[in-house]
């Protein structure tokens, strides 16, 4: 089996990392992989290069399916670039609305992810949220969320985690990612509850990622803070409510995605409504409990090895298919 890859971006600019993960793990499966950047996936400019691009990878590397990383322009690309069996993964701002890309540029990138979906051998969505937005071919689409790696997304202890972070053991820490598009994760309404928290409790940090903290990093942020704020408008299945659930971080969170079904078992956390007073006394609740949540046993589903089998299910599934297909098209030819 041998799979191409197209991705939105550059090699190595820190972006699409999950993607990445599953790649790696299915290599190590024992399946050959090659992966395509499509460089600024949004650029409507550069479209017809990336046309020519994937063609072009496709009579060299010569796959049995292209699997598209993201919907957009990646997605369509793809869909006029192949004849084999294509798979596209949507993972959020593909089909949902992206505030912080501008109203026209997000109606683009829906309408490029629309029509690649036609195109299509199988879909897979992150979330059932996210499934229920297509258009067309809902039939053909799977809800698989991105696996978690539980080997490096684990617990240590505060201690042990603030220690090697340099941050005071007796402080109260409020944990928020906001990424690099802080206007969809809604970095305002998160600061708007962390007042409220800093009324009611007093000497408490917000600590803030925007992108900058390295991969590894991040295991130790979670299990050195108390609480995680998610308050985002939009998402697919993010893996950062994942991940402070296998650190066993308790979560306040808003209905976005995926993340009611990740908190529905999970205590201590809480699903709030988008109101900043509401999250912050869920989140003042959680910290003065000072307890840790079960998440971690509620994600066992959700390991990156689950994740990747059942892609690998799909991918023989849509090739076994297609060669049986096209058989019968050659036998159809021969008698006539």
């Amino acid at each position: 089996m041998r799979i191409l890859y197209v991705i939105p971006g550059l090699s190595g600019d820190g972006s699409m990392g999950f993607a990445h993960n599953e790649i790696a793990m299915i290599a190590r499966e024992g399946i050959e992989t090659k992966i395509l950047y499509t460089g600024t996936g949004t650029n409507i400019h550069r479209f017809p290069d990336t046309v020519y691009h994937i063609r072009q990878s496709i009579e060299e590397y010569n796959p049995d399916l292209v699997h598209s990383q993201f919907g957009s322009l990646t997605a369509l690309a793809c869909a006029c670039s192949v004849l084999i069996p294509l798979v596209i993964t949507y993972r959020g701002s593909d089909l949902n609305p992206s505030p912080s890309d501008g109203i026209f540029r997000s109606a683009v990138q829906t309408l490029c992810s629309q029509l690649a979906a036609i195109r299509a051998k199988h879909i897979i969505c992150v979330s059932s949220q996210l499934s229920s937005r297509l258009w067309w071919r809902r039939s053909i689409a799977e809800v698989i969320p991105g696996g978690v790696d539980l080997s490096v997304f684990q617990y240590i202890s505060k201690e042990e985690a603030r220690t090697k972070l340099g941050w005071p053991h007796d402080e109260k820490i409020v944990l928020f990612n906001a990424g690099k598009s802080p206007a969809v994760k809604r970095l305002d309404l998160a600061k708007a509850a962390f007042e409220v928290i800093r009324d009611q409790i007093g000497q408490v940090r917000f600590v803030v990622m925007r992108g900058e903290v390295h991969h590894d990093e991040i295991p130790l942020y979670l299990s050195g803070s108390d609480c995680l704020l998610f308050t985002s408008d939009y998402e697919g299945s993010p893996y950062i409510v994942k991940e402070a659930l296998a650190c066993n971080l308790p979560v306040v969170g808003v209905a976005a995605g995926d993340v009611p079904e990740r908190l529905e078992h999970v205590s201590p956390s809480r699903l709030v409504g988008r109101d900043a007073r509401e999250i912050g006394m869920a989140a003042v609740e959680i910290i003065k409990s000072g307890q840790r949540s079960n998440g971690r046993e509620t994600l066992q589903a959700l390991s990156i090895e689950n994740t990747v089998n059942r892609i690998l299910s799909i991918y023989k599934q849509t090739i076994n298919s297609h060669r049986t297909l096209s058989k019968s098209e050659a036998n159809r030819e021969a008698f006539k």
